[in-house]
């Protein structure tokens, strides 16, 4: 399996390599015909990026960086940042299974499933250099943006926090020197009704304001059968203002804030096999659920932040963000999807941050660069009930409740360094050559406390007055974790049209406690018939987790910037990779789970390499009819992702002996489908309508993701099998940009396709680790949806 994986992965550069050799040989030798007629040709648009601390092309930056601009995510009909699932390669964002906001992000097979309080994120999210610190509330809608940019590969040495996997930059739009103001409505399937109203305004010749309200509705996919919920509805406000200061031309000052509340209802699982307990059967429809739990179920969010930018001089830049972030998150998820009480599970995120940021940026003629420092501070309190099993309701008693209390600090400082240097200039080469080095020494400290406690009825924290049996563990832990991660890279422009590069990065992610440990579940370690502290602190840690990534890429524009493409080869050594999971443990010896425990180790080693094609191309205009043009993207993402090392415990059945066993050959990467891909094609037409003059749009999708596995081990009944979808847009816009109406047809061929799910049963779903009836449920992406959205700009 390993060569075939590797044979294609040989085929796919080999391929990469050819079309590059090729298009760069035929540019080459047809200069002169190119010079001739470049008045009368046209160039792709030029997308300008801050990845590396300063406004650069796309194509000169020698990071592999995807670039979507706010028209373009508007007129592909894209809805919430999961949207870049579809387009940008190896890249994986989806909402968390059971809740309707939480972000669950990979990138190169790097990333962070489990939401809750201890496990850092694998990839940075940021709106407007700002880092959040945890998941909830970041499957951001798209409305107020200038554009999203994803940085694959680890990031850390250029700004904000160290994230292993890659970033996403939610950049919002500065404000303008002029009043305006806009419209946004959108009306579609599910009983759609959203509404984008922003409106912006100097007031002198210094000071501008600006706002945006929103509000986001749509009836479910399926139904709750049991509560008559609607299931996958969506309700959500959510605002951002903004105010800046400009008292002159070295100084600008931007104080935003936002605010968002989401009232969707719970997410119910589908579930893929029977109860296991009552017979209950498979349901038909994989967007209806039936599970039987109701309480407050809802997010609210909100944020503050400070950016200042003080220009020294013309080559020195201080730049200071600071930042205060909270939000709650109340969440009723149904585990088992069924009626009774069995494995009900009641949860509160509750996540405070407060982040600053210095840097200071040089440019000059041989060196640009940045410095820095980064401070965050972070609470994560979270607990949750998991009531159990039926006995209780079938006896007239209080649901038997394992209830588990996080409790998790974050304190962590960084400094960091990054610098270019050009080498051309500085040696007088006849070519572009550039290097640059950079790293960033970051110190973590985790504070936390794992409170377990066995009770009837709800806990006070869902508002009931419970029966404590026992307190079966109640850790508290601190540990400090730090470690220097470099990073380098040397990059080569023969002209203008062409960038060579190859870099070298380490990438850390810093260790915790397990948040859902259970202290009597550690094991004598050392055999010597007892479990003492020290046995009990390491099975609660677990340790960082780091990569070293190497790449050489190629960015390149042809036909005299009709064609850019970006091709990127990657291989990464990924090390002590922190895998959380979670088990059913037996407390009493009867032979039955009677309630659960997170296990997080620290699994082993992995390689994960790849290679990563992005394609842009103007394809021909005035085709058939002066003004009009095709255009087409393409993007595609081959990974090959192994486990070299997985070291878990495994018992004997027979003995009750417990052992160390590397089953490597036995797991997968989750979250991480073997080949990405997206292509589309335009169609731009000069179009007179109603009267008015303007540009109509046709722009078919199709994106496409290979076989994609749930969790580390392969299931029959989770894992998604390859998928395709497809898109199509059609867009109108006045000249004078006042009008635009779009009409998006998104899954036209109505995939049902899965994103995230639960396990709580034997691989075959024919026994229960943990409850009555057993889990093994499925959550979906949206089926087929059309959206009319019409747009008004004042």
């Amino acid at each position: 399996m390993k060569s075939l994986k590797l044979s294609q992965l040989s085929l796919a550069v080999a391929m990469g390599l050819a079309m590059t050799c090729s298009v760069y040989a035929q540019d080459e030798s047809s200069d002169v015909t190119e010079e001739e007629d470049s008045e009368q040709s046209s160039e792709l648009e030029h997308i300008q990026v801050t990845a590396r601390r300063r406004t650069e092309r796309l194509q000169d930056v020698p990071i592999s960086v995807t670039a979507l601009s706010g028209e373009n995510l508007e007129e592909s009909g894209a809805q919430d940042i999961t949207y870049l699932n579809q387009v940008v390669p190896n890249t994986t964002m989806e909402v968390s299974r059971g809740t309707s906001n939480t972000l669950t992000a990979f990138i190169r097979g790097v990333g962070q499933q489990d939401p809750v309080a201890g496990f850092e994120a694998g990839v940075g999210v940021y709106i407007d250099d700002v880092y959040l610190n945890r998941p909830q509330g970041a499957v951001l809608d798209i409305y107020d943006v200038e554009r999203v940019e994803v940085l694959r590969g680890p990031q850390g040495t250029l700004y904000g926090r160290n994230t292993i996997g890659g970033a996403v930059k939610y950049v919002t739009k500065r404000l303008g020197r002029e009043p305006s103001a806009s419209v946004r409505a959108s009306v579609g399937s599910y009983s759609q009704a959203d509404l984008v109203v922003k409106g912006e305004t100097p007031i002198g010749d210094t000071l501008a304001i600006g706002g945006a309200l929103a509000t986001f509705n749509r009836d479910g996919f399926g139904k709750n059968l049991t509560t008559g919920l609607e299931n996958y509805n969506k309700e959500v406000m959510a605002a951002r203002a903004s105010m800046e200061w400009t008292p002159g031309d070295n100084l600008f000052m931007r104080l935003s804030g936002d605010y968002y509340k989401d009232d969707s209802n719970p997410v119910g699982g589908h579930r893929l096999i029977p109860g296991l307990f009552s017979g209950a059967p498979v349901l038909d429809d994989v967007y209806d659920s039936r599970g039987g739990m109701r309480g407050e179920n809802e997010t609210e969010q909100e944020g503050l932040s400070l950016l200042v930018e003080y220009d020294i001089n013309p080559s020195w830049l201080f730049k200071s963000i600071t930042a205060w972030r909270a939000d709650e998150t109340i969440n009723q998820i149904d585990f088992e999807a069924l009626p009774p009480v069995d494995l009900d599970v009641a949860t509160i995120y509750d996540n405070e941050q407060f982040s600053q940021e210095f840097q200071l940026n040089f440019t000059g003629d041989n060196v640009s660069g940045v410095a820095g420092f980064y401070y965050l501070d972070a609470n994560a309190f979270g607990p949750f009930d998991v009531r159990l099993f039926q006995t209780g309701e079938l006896l007239g008693l209080p649901e038997l409740n394992a209830f588990t209390l996080g409790d998790v600090d974050t304190e962590t400082w960084s400094v960091f360094a990054d610098a270019s240097f050009d080498l051309a200039n500085m040696f007088d080469l006849n070519t572009g050559l550039e290097l640059s080095v950079g790293g960033r020494y970051t110190e973590d400290e985790r504070s936390s406390r794992v409170l377990r406690q066995t009770m009837l009825g709800r806990s006070s924290y869902f508002g009931g007055d419970p029966t404590i049996l026992s307190i079966d563990s109640d850790f508290r832990g601190s540990d400090t974790f730090s470690e220097f991660t470099p990073r380098a890279s040397l990059a080569w422009q023969p002209n203008d049209q062409h960038n060579l590069y190859v870099s070298w990065s380490q990438g850390f992610k810093g260790g915790s406690f397990d948040p859902r440990g259970l202290t009597t579940a550690a094991p004598d370690f050392n055999g010597d018939g007892t479990v003492s502290e020290d046995e009990v602190f390491e099975f609660m840690r677990f340790e960082p987790e780091t990569v070293d990534t190497y790449e050489i890429g190629a960015k390149s524009s042809f036909a005299d910037g009709r064609v850019n493409t970006s091709l990127a080869f990657f291989y990464s050594d990924y090390t002590d990779i922190q895998v959380p999971g979670s088990i059913g443990v037996d407390t009493d010896g009867d032979g039955v789970s009677d309630t659960f425990a997170g296990v997080t180790t620290n699994a082993g080693e992995a390689t994960v390499q790849g290679v990563e094609l992005e394609l842009n191309a103007l394809l021909g205009s005035n085709l058939a009819t002066q003004g009009d043009a095709l255009t087409t993207m393409l993007t595609l993402g081959y990974i090959d992702a192994e486990y070299d090392e997985f070291i878990t415990s495994v018992t004997d059945p027979a003995t009750g002996d417990t052992a160390l066993e590397d089953v490597s050959d036995e797991r997968v990467f989750q979250n991480t489908p073997d080949w990405t891909g997206h292509w589309n094609m335009r169609y731009e037409t000069p179009m007179a309508l109603f009267g008015s003059e303007g540009l109509f749009s046709v722009i078919g999708a199709w994106s496409y993701r290979g076989e994609t596995h749930q969790f580390e081990i392969p299931s029959q009944f989770l894992d998604q099998e390859a998928y395709s979808l497809y898109d199509l847009h059609l867009v109108w816009e006045r000249n004078d940009g006042r009008y635009e109406i779009g009409l998006h047809g998104r899954n036209l061929g109505d995939e049902q396709y899965k994103t995230s799910g639960y396990v709580f049963a034997t691989p075959d779903g024919s026994e229960s680790t943990l409850g009555l009836e057993g889990v093994m449920n499925a959550f979906y992406g949206p089926p087929r949806t059309v959206t009319l959205t019409g747009t008004i700009n004042f």
